[in-house]
């Protein structure tokens, strides 16, 4: 589904990604864990293409690095974005429907709508409602269900437990859980190294910009470089 080779991100003269190489296959769920400023999100978006980068981006077998990043909605690549990144302004139920600007299947989009308030009940009630004033947990829910409008194939998740409590944290994983269950397969960046590994099959370790440790996920967590580092152990 995706395989990356040298793949480097630069910001001016500060190399954010340095030529790091991985893969995941279709149906997998994937990790991407490391520290702050170890270059997981400028990978992410580099795949998404929000930002310039260098080297071989391949997803489901098409080079898609020199292609603009909304033409990549429509081929089922999605970002749920570090933040989320909600239309503040918007209302829920708008909110989702930029999800689905590129498609023209009225019907279809009616009902994957559907679909996602049965996912993420909590949208349903509060369809109406500005997304701006929404909980941080509710709107990391419309960050996912906006990018399922689009019916991805591949789905990027940069740091959705991020800022979030607990339970809430729980209840987004569940969902995610869900989503992987459904087929789509998805790269997700965390921070919480024990909960992606928790949860993915594979993980990738990146450290200052390159990728020191790949595994599976038991693997990985009974490391002992990857417990003293990431589980406080």
């Amino acid at each position: 589904m995706l395989a990356v080779m040298n793949l480097q991100v630069h910001y001016g003269g500060i190399a954010a990604v340095k030529r790091i190489s991985f893969a995941v296959e279709e149906g997998e769920m994937v990790c991407l864990i490391g520290a702050n400023g170890a270059g997981k999100t400028s990978t992410l978006k580099a795949l998404a293409r929000m930002i310039p980068s260098r080297g071989e981006i391949h997803y489901a077998s098409e080079r898609i690095e020199g292609l603009p990043g909304h033409e990549l909605i429509a081929k089922g690549l999605a970002l749920v974005p570090e933040g989320r990144g909600v239309f503040a302004r918007l209302t829920v139920a708008e909110n989702l429907m930029m999800g689905a600007y590129h498609r023209h299947d009225a019907h279809a989009i009616a009902a994957d709508l559907e679909r996602i308030y049965d996912l993420l009940p909590r949208l349903m009630e509060r369809r109406t409602q500005v997304a701006g004033t929404l909980s941080g947990g509710e709107q990391q829910m419309l960050a996912i269900g906006r990018a399922l409008m689009g019916r991805p194939r591949l789905l990027l998740l940069d740091e959705p437990s991020m800022g979030l409590a607990p339970l809430m944290v729980q209840k987004v994983f569940e969902v995610v859980r869900r989503i992987a269950a459904e087929g789509v397969t998805i790269l997700l960046v965390e921070q919480n190294a024990r909960l992606a590994l928790e949860v993915c099959s594979r993980g990738y370790v990146m450290e200052s910009g390159v990728i020191t440790l790949a595994d599976g996920s038991a693997a990985l967590l009974a490391d002992s470089r990857v417990r003293a580092a990431y589980l406080g152990e």
